[in-house]
């Protein structure tokens, strides 16, 4: 690596892999760097650990989210990053920035959001952090058990395995789009899909089932399918090729495309934040939830109906900057 390397011509997960390659990983160490969360040994049965920042400006505004929404937010991003491992979501602890200007409701009302999310899974805010800084930001660590059970990482797909999908996908990026472009349309449509940017729905019982049907990988896709994709097919060392028939996007996002001058498909394929997940299952069967998209096979890369797609394929925090 070169002097004149920067951080932005790196791209973010180009400079996660060279940090984590400078980290020691210890004997306590199942799974290090590199997934959905880690993996650490202990003495009464594995931990699942993650964490996750917030900046305001970048992954929220003030503007656009409430409070509440926003705390609603940011504990179901962890949470659904402790449930693509196949496991269950037990704590959150919670670090925030704040400008001491703060009305003092806002972050009562985070709080709030915080501990519905978790109730969805029956998680516990058990402590955390508290700094002054001139905007705010919300660190979350998440922490969770697999009961028992072996993680799911995104390591095991094999040739021959179907991809699968559970969750909406594209409807944040729609609700993003609508937001940005300061529409004033009130239809059940751009209702739904702001709502679903503002405070994203991860199907967290669908990740567990699939774990427990036998998934061979699974990943939260946070940055876009593409992307997320494309992790799993690098990790395992396969192709993953979608069918572009199973992708077709719902009727809520052609009518948002139609009124922003967007394409749809592009959101399914690339939008992020909808914390839908993605797995590997081997054989045709599907767990209830779950919808076929694609197959694992030999090579690499992640394509659409055998075609590889140009330009960007999902979020990158230094590379869209």
């Amino acid at each position: 690596m070169g002097n004149d390397d920067t951080v932005g011509s790196l791209g973010e997960f180009g400079l996660i892999d060279l940090i984590a390659a400078r980290l020691p990983q210890g004997q306590q160490v199942v799974i290090g760097p590199g997934d959905d969360a880690a993996v650490l040994r202990t003495g009464d049965g594995p931990i699942v650990a993650t964490t996750d920042l917030l900046a305001e400006g970048r992954h929220f505004r003030r503007a656009w989210s409430s409070a509440y929404d926003i705390g609603r937010k940011a504990a179901a991003q962890s949470l659904a990053d402790v449930a693509a491992m196949g496991a269950r979501p037990t704590a959150l602890l919670v670090a925030l920035a704040l400008p001491a200007d703060l009305p003092a409701d806002w972050p009562l009302d985070l709080a709030d959001g915080l501990r519905d999310e978790c109730a969805r899974v029956g998680a516990s805010i058990v402590g955390g952090d508290l700094v002054r800084d001139g905007a705010i930001t919300i660190a979350v660590a998440a922490l969770g058990e697999l009961g028992g059970h072996d993680p799911i990482t995104r390591r095991g797909a094999r040739p021959g395995d179907t991809v699968a999908v559970a969750g909406r996908l594209g409807w944040s990026a729609a609700g993003f789009a609508l937001l940005e472009h300061e529409a004033s349309t009130r239809t059940a449509a751009a209702d739904a899909v702001v709502d679903a940017h503002r405070r994203p729905q991860p199907p967290y019982d669908l990740a567990m089932r699939a774990a427990r049907a036998g998934a061979t990988a699974l990943i939260d896709v946070s940055d876009g399918l593409l992307q997320d994709l494309g992790h799993v097919a690098k990790a395992s060392g396969v192709a993953i090729d979608l069918d572009s028939a199973a992708l077709v996007p719902d009727p809520e996002l052609v009518e948002i495309a139609a009124s922003v001058g967007a394409d749809p498909t592009s959101w399914v394929l690339t939008g992020g934040e909808d914390h839908a997940f993605a797995a590997c299952l081997p054989g045709p069967l599907m767990p209830d939830g779950w919808r076929r998209v694609g197959h694992v096979r030999h090579g690499a890369d992640v394509t659409v109906d055998g075609r590889e797609l140009t330009g960007t394929v999902g979020f990158d925090h230094f590379r869209t900057l």
